[in-house]
């Protein structure tokens, strides 16, 4: 990945399929005053351990104007778990508070420059970018975590204030891009971060 979205520049519409059945762009988002575009999916230990964090945090800031969109760009080639259908079983079973967008053909990811799921992009009302990188310090043990980054961001945000920290590093596991051979990965490549 040569290139990830930096503070200041502006959010890469999209056109994908949603588990709730209908198709999103970026244009449906207006009506929150920020968005949080976050590149998830299925299977990443990490997602799974940090996913109520950050059901939480949505549903916090939604009251304050903030929507988000969560985007499973991995291959389906390479784990077969991210695949479509299992986004559907997922929502069906936890009904996270986000729309849950699928990147089959893997642009948006790369549009963005997303490194690993999760990897949180945090929009202004501008849509231009104020935040991108982790969640929390602790994504995969949320019973460690020391810091959550995204709260952090969107209280400043929705207060008015200037971010104090614009960029972390994501954690968690790489995108798995088409033509990865997951077989030649040991069960713990997940934890190279």
């Amino acid at each position: 990945m040569s290139y990830t979205l930096q503070p200041g520049d502006k959010a890469i519409d999209f056109t994908l399929p949603a588990t709730n059945g209908s198709a999103y762009k970026l244009s449906d988002f207006n009506k929150y005053r920020f968005i949080v575009i976050f590149f998830t999916c299925n299977h990443c230990p990490y997602v799974i351990g940090s996913d109520e964090v950050t059901r939480s945090t949505a549903e916090k800031y939604l009251e304050k104007g903030v929507g988000f969109a969560g985007i499973n760009s991995n291959s389906e080639n390479t784990y077969p778990e991210d695949s479509f259908p299992n986004m559907v079983r997922r929502m069906e079973k936890y009904n996270f508070p986000w729309i849950y967008l699928y990147d089959k053909d893997q642009s948006v990811a790369r549009a963005y420059g997303a490194l690993r799921t999760p990897h949180f992009f945090v929009f202004d009302q501008n849509r231009k970018l104020v935040y991108t990188g982790r969640g929390v310090d602790s994504p995969r043990d949320t019973s460690r975590m020391t810091v959550n980054n995204l709260e952090l961001v969107l209280e400043e945000l929705t207060a008015g204030k200037p971010i104090s920290i614009p960029v972390t590093n994501p954690i968690g596991c790489n995108i798995k891009w088409e033509g990865m051979d997951a077989h030649w990965m040991p069960p713990e490549a997940c934890d190279l971060v």
